[in-house]
Protein backbone atom coordinates (compact mmCIF):
# COMPACT_ATOMS: atom_id res chain seq x y z
CA UNK A 1 0.00 0.00 0.00
CA UNK A 2 1.25 3.31 -0.54
CA UNK A 3 0.61 5.78 1.59
CA UNK A 4 0.67 9.71 1.36
CA UNK A 5 0.46 11.80 4.35
CA UNK A 6 -0.21 15.71 3.72
CA UNK A 7 -0.97 18.71 5.93
CA UNK A 8 -4.53 19.74 4.55
CA UNK A 9 -7.61 18.67 3.61
CA UNK A 10 -7.77 20.41 1.03
CA UNK A 11 -4.16 19.47 -0.34
CA UNK A 12 -5.68 15.88 0.71
CA UNK A 13 -7.93 16.49 -2.19
CA UNK A 14 -5.40 17.95 -5.07
CA UNK A 15 -3.37 14.66 -4.11
CA UNK A 16 -6.50 12.92 -5.12
CA UNK A 17 -7.34 14.38 -8.35
CA UNK A 18 -4.21 13.85 -9.55
CA UNK A 19 -4.35 10.47 -9.14
CA UNK A 20 -7.69 10.38 -10.96
CA UNK A 21 -6.90 12.97 -13.51
CA UNK A 22 -4.20 10.12 -14.01
CA UNK A 23 -6.86 7.77 -14.71
CA UNK A 24 -8.87 9.83 -16.79
CA UNK A 25 -6.64 10.82 -19.31
CA UNK A 26 -5.01 7.46 -19.92
CA UNK A 27 -8.64 6.37 -20.60
CA UNK A 28 -11.22 8.31 -21.77
CA UNK A 29 -13.75 5.38 -21.44
CA UNK A 30 -12.89 4.27 -17.74
CA UNK A 31 -15.35 3.24 -15.01
CA UNK A 32 -14.40 5.58 -11.64
CA UNK A 33 -16.48 3.95 -8.50
CA UNK A 34 -17.24 6.85 -6.80
CA UNK A 35 -18.08 7.47 -2.41
CA UNK A 36 -20.37 9.58 -1.15
CA UNK A 37 -20.05 11.32 2.24
CA UNK A 38 -17.55 14.69 3.02
CA UNK A 39 -14.00 13.23 2.58
CA UNK A 40 -14.74 13.41 -1.33
CA UNK A 41 -16.31 16.70 -2.13
CA UNK A 42 -12.61 18.44 -2.45
CA UNK A 43 -11.50 15.64 -4.89
CA UNK A 44 -14.88 16.60 -6.51
CA UNK A 45 -14.43 20.09 -6.62
CA UNK A 46 -11.00 19.78 -8.05
CA UNK A 47 -12.78 17.76 -10.69
CA UNK A 48 -15.12 20.46 -11.88
CA UNK A 49 -12.75 22.99 -11.89
CA UNK A 50 -10.33 21.22 -14.32
CA UNK A 51 -13.27 20.20 -15.96
CA UNK A 52 -14.02 24.00 -16.60
CA UNK A 53 -10.35 25.10 -17.07
CA UNK A 54 -9.04 22.48 -19.02
CA UNK A 55 -11.83 21.00 -21.11
CA UNK A 56 -11.28 17.44 -19.30
CA UNK A 57 -14.02 15.60 -20.70
CA UNK A 58 -16.59 12.65 -19.27
CA UNK A 59 -18.34 11.58 -22.13
CA UNK A 60 -17.38 8.50 -22.58
CA UNK A 61 -16.65 7.79 -18.51
CA UNK A 62 -19.15 5.49 -17.00
CA UNK A 63 -19.53 5.58 -13.10
CA UNK A 64 -20.15 3.35 -10.15
CA UNK A 65 -21.49 4.62 -6.59
CA UNK A 66 -20.49 2.29 -3.73
CA UNK A 67 -24.19 2.48 -1.54
CA UNK A 68 -26.97 4.18 -1.54
CA UNK A 69 -29.38 4.52 1.75
CA UNK A 70 -32.17 2.03 1.56
CA UNK A 71 -35.76 3.74 1.61
CA UNK A 72 -34.71 7.07 0.07
CA UNK A 73 -36.27 8.33 -3.14
CA UNK A 74 -34.12 9.78 -6.22
CA UNK A 75 -36.12 13.12 -4.88
CA UNK A 76 -34.37 12.98 -1.59
CA UNK A 77 -31.69 15.38 -0.74
CA UNK A 78 -29.97 13.12 1.44
CA UNK A 79 -29.88 10.11 -0.99
CA UNK A 80 -26.89 9.04 -2.36
CA UNK A 81 -27.69 9.76 -6.06
CA UNK A 82 -29.10 13.36 -4.93
CA UNK A 83 -25.16 13.85 -3.78
CA UNK A 84 -23.23 12.45 -6.81
CA UNK A 85 -25.33 14.98 -8.51
CA UNK A 86 -25.19 17.73 -6.85
CA UNK A 87 -21.25 17.73 -6.21
CA UNK A 88 -20.55 16.36 -9.04
CA UNK A 89 -22.62 14.97 -12.10
CA UNK A 90 -24.68 18.31 -13.01
CA UNK A 91 -21.34 20.18 -13.42
CA UNK A 92 -19.34 17.94 -15.65
CA UNK A 93 -20.45 16.29 -18.88
CA UNK A 94 -20.68 12.71 -17.61
CA UNK A 95 -23.93 11.45 -19.64
CA UNK A 96 -26.48 10.67 -16.89
CA UNK A 97 -27.33 7.23 -18.24
CA UNK A 98 -23.72 6.26 -17.72
CA UNK A 99 -23.89 7.18 -13.76
CA UNK A 100 -24.90 3.61 -12.09
CA UNK A 101 -26.39 3.52 -8.16
CA UNK A 102 -28.58 1.12 -6.22
CA UNK A 103 -32.23 1.70 -6.22
CA UNK A 104 -32.77 2.70 -2.85
CA UNK A 105 -36.67 2.14 -3.20
CA UNK A 106 -36.20 -1.28 -5.11
CA UNK A 107 -39.13 -3.38 -3.89
CA UNK A 108 -36.84 -6.71 -4.04
CA UNK A 109 -33.83 -5.43 -2.47
CA UNK A 110 -32.12 -8.99 -3.24
CA UNK A 111 -32.68 -8.68 -6.38
CA UNK A 112 -31.68 -4.81 -6.73
CA UNK A 113 -28.39 -6.23 -4.94
CA UNK A 114 -28.18 -9.21 -7.84
CA UNK A 115 -28.69 -6.53 -10.24
CA UNK A 116 -25.74 -4.68 -9.66
CA UNK A 117 -23.50 -7.08 -8.96
CA UNK A 118 -24.28 -7.98 -12.44
CA UNK A 119 -23.70 -4.54 -13.26
CA UNK A 120 -20.11 -4.27 -11.78
CA UNK A 121 -18.99 -7.30 -13.64
CA UNK A 122 -20.09 -5.58 -16.56
CA UNK A 123 -18.09 -2.69 -15.63
CA UNK A 124 -14.91 -3.57 -14.03
CA UNK A 125 -13.56 -0.15 -12.70
CA UNK A 126 -10.44 1.22 -13.35
CA UNK A 127 -10.66 3.33 -10.20
CA UNK A 128 -12.28 2.52 -6.71
CA UNK A 129 -12.30 5.82 -4.30
CA UNK A 130 -13.06 5.48 -1.06
CA UNK A 131 -13.22 6.83 2.54
CA UNK A 132 -12.92 4.80 5.79
CA UNK A 133 -15.67 5.05 8.91
CA UNK A 134 -14.60 5.78 12.06
CA UNK A 135 -14.75 2.02 12.72
CA UNK A 136 -13.05 1.05 9.97
CA UNK A 137 -15.88 0.74 7.72
CA UNK A 138 -15.44 1.12 3.52
CA UNK A 139 -18.46 1.86 2.10
CA UNK A 140 -21.17 0.40 4.36
CA UNK A 141 -19.19 -2.56 4.93
CA UNK A 142 -19.16 -2.48 8.90
CA UNK A 143 -16.98 -4.59 11.38
CA UNK A 144 -17.95 -8.74 11.10
CA UNK A 145 -18.86 -8.46 7.11
CA UNK A 146 -17.27 -11.29 5.51
CA UNK A 147 -14.46 -10.73 2.74
CA UNK A 148 -16.46 -12.48 0.27
CA UNK A 149 -19.17 -10.44 0.63
CA UNK A 150 -20.79 -8.71 -2.41
CA UNK A 151 -23.38 -5.84 -2.80
CA UNK A 152 -26.13 -6.50 0.13
CA UNK A 153 -28.82 -4.94 2.61
CA UNK A 154 -26.79 -3.60 5.85
CA UNK A 155 -27.86 -2.15 9.19
CA UNK A 156 -25.88 -0.05 9.79
CA UNK A 157 -24.09 0.69 13.25
CA UNK A 158 -24.65 3.32 15.81
CA UNK A 159 -21.64 4.40 15.27
CA UNK A 160 -22.09 5.19 11.69
CA UNK A 161 -25.53 6.52 12.17
CA UNK A 162 -23.58 9.07 14.37
CA UNK A 163 -21.35 9.76 11.86
CA UNK A 164 -23.84 10.55 9.02
CA UNK A 165 -26.08 12.62 10.97
CA UNK A 166 -24.14 15.83 10.52
CA UNK A 167 -26.02 15.83 7.15
CA UNK A 168 -28.89 15.31 8.41
CA UNK A 169 -31.35 17.85 10.37
CA UNK A 170 -31.49 15.12 13.30
CA UNK A 171 -30.26 12.12 14.08
CA UNK A 172 -33.59 10.45 13.86
CA UNK A 173 -34.01 11.07 10.04
CA UNK A 174 -30.80 8.72 9.25
CA UNK A 175 -31.83 5.73 7.51
CA UNK A 176 -30.62 2.68 9.78
CA UNK A 177 -30.30 0.36 6.73
CA UNK A 178 -28.35 0.87 2.99
CA UNK A 179 -27.12 -0.62 -0.08
CA UNK A 180 -23.28 -1.19 -0.72
CA UNK A 181 -20.85 -2.78 -2.60
CA UNK A 182 -19.19 -5.77 -0.84
CA UNK A 183 -15.79 -6.24 0.15
CA UNK A 184 -15.26 -8.61 -2.59
CA UNK A 185 -16.81 -6.10 -5.07
CA UNK A 186 -14.22 -3.31 -4.30
CA UNK A 187 -11.15 -5.59 -4.13
CA UNK A 188 -11.90 -5.92 -7.69
CA UNK A 189 -11.29 -2.44 -8.74
CA UNK A 190 -7.78 -2.28 -10.59
CA UNK A 191 -6.82 0.94 -8.62
CA UNK A 192 -7.55 1.75 -5.21
CA UNK A 193 -7.59 5.30 -3.62
CA UNK A 194 -8.73 6.17 -0.36
CA UNK A 195 -8.60 9.24 1.80
CA UNK A 196 -8.73 10.04 5.49
CA UNK A 197 -8.53 13.42 7.09
CA UNK A 198 -9.19 13.88 10.62
CA UNK A 199 -7.98 12.91 14.15
CA UNK A 200 -11.24 10.82 14.46
CA UNK A 201 -9.92 8.56 11.59
CA UNK A 202 -6.59 7.93 13.17
CA UNK A 203 -7.17 4.54 15.20
CA UNK A 204 -9.25 3.23 11.78
CA UNK A 205 -6.37 4.62 9.15
CA UNK A 206 -3.84 2.19 12.17
CA UNK A 207 -6.12 -0.57 11.49
CA UNK A 208 -5.90 -0.06 7.52
CA UNK A 209 -1.90 0.31 7.40
CA UNK A 210 -0.57 -1.49 10.12
CA UNK A 211 -3.35 -3.53 11.75
CA UNK A 212 -3.80 -7.41 11.34
CA UNK A 213 -5.81 -8.21 8.16
CA UNK A 214 -9.37 -9.05 9.65
CA UNK A 215 -13.07 -8.55 9.24
CA UNK A 216 -13.25 -6.68 12.33
CA UNK A 217 -11.85 -3.77 10.65
CA UNK A 218 -12.85 -3.97 7.05
CA UNK A 219 -10.77 -1.48 5.46
CA UNK A 220 -7.57 -4.23 6.74
CA UNK A 221 -8.76 -6.13 3.31
CA UNK A 222 -7.14 -3.41 1.17
CA UNK A 223 -3.76 -4.85 2.45
CA UNK A 224 -3.99 -7.12 0.17
CA UNK A 225 -4.99 -5.26 -2.89
CA UNK A 226 -2.21 -5.00 -5.51
CA UNK A 227 -2.46 -1.02 -5.92
CA UNK A 228 -4.09 1.10 -3.41
CA UNK A 229 -3.17 3.97 -2.51
CA UNK A 230 -4.35 6.09 0.73
CA UNK A 231 -3.79 9.82 1.13
CA UNK A 232 -4.57 11.14 4.77
CA UNK A 233 -3.95 14.36 6.79
CA UNK A 234 -1.04 14.66 9.35
CA UNK A 235 -4.43 14.29 12.12
CA UNK A 236 -5.73 10.82 10.59
CA UNK A 237 -1.59 9.43 10.23
CA UNK A 238 -1.12 10.45 13.46
CA UNK A 239 -1.00 7.00 15.40
CA UNK A 240 1.15 5.38 11.89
Amino acid sequence: MKVIVVKTYDEMSREAFSVMKEVVTANPRAVLGLATGSTPIGLYQNMIADHEKNGTSYRGISTVNLDEYAGLDVTSDQSYIYFMRHNLFDHIDVKPENTHIENGKAADRQAECDRYNALLEELPRDIQVLGIGSNGHIAFNEPGTPFGSVTHIVDLTESTIKDNSRMFASIDEVPRQAFTMGLKNIMNAKKILILANGANKAKAVYGLVRGEVTEKVPASILQLHPDCTLICDEAAASLL
